[in-house]
């Protein structure tokens, strides 16, 4: 896995986490992050594992869709740009392995909710997190999404 590569490669010049250990919450909770940009696929892998989770993290929603496991995860966050398959079409995918996981899409851009709706009409989302998010405030977002 590319990720794995890179977090070992790039990890000591990452800043740690301040939301580090401050909360136990979290160790018993399977992350699957999907992401395209790999900076930001680490950054976010580094951040919440220092915070307690388990992350399976993946730049490409294709190898993604094939490594997903029934059961497996607590919560999807999925970037919604990518290419090859969008957040959205990868969620419609995952949906039909596992439709009990929760999920929340990451984006840099405005998302129009009724533009969102017109094209994906079948999928629950409850959750956006926007980009540029510090590791500290996904944390923060994670958290609340899984209580």
């Amino acid at each position: 896995m590319d990720i794995e590569r890179n977090m070992q490669e790039k990890s000591s010049s990452l800043p740690s986490s301040s939301a580090s250990s401050s909360y136990s919450c979290g160790s018993d909770k399977r992350i699957f992050l999907v992401d395209d940009e790999s900076d930001q696929t680490l950054s976010f892998k580094i951040g919440l594992e220092n915070s307690g989770f388990k992350v399976d993290a993946f730049n490409d929603p294709i190898e993604a869709l094939s490594n997903f496991k029934t059961g497996t995860y607590d919560l999807l966050l999925l970037d919604v740009r990518m290419p090859k398959m969008n957040g959205f079409q990868l969620y419609e995918e995952l949906e039909k392995i596992d439709d009990k996981a929760k999920v929340c899409f990451i984006t840099a851009f405005e998302v129009y909710y009724r533009s969102l709706r017109e094209v994906f009409p079948d999928i629950k989302i409850d959750c956006f997190i926007k980009k540029p998010i510090d590791t500290e405030e996904l944390v923060k977002k994670v958290r609340y999404e899984l209580q």
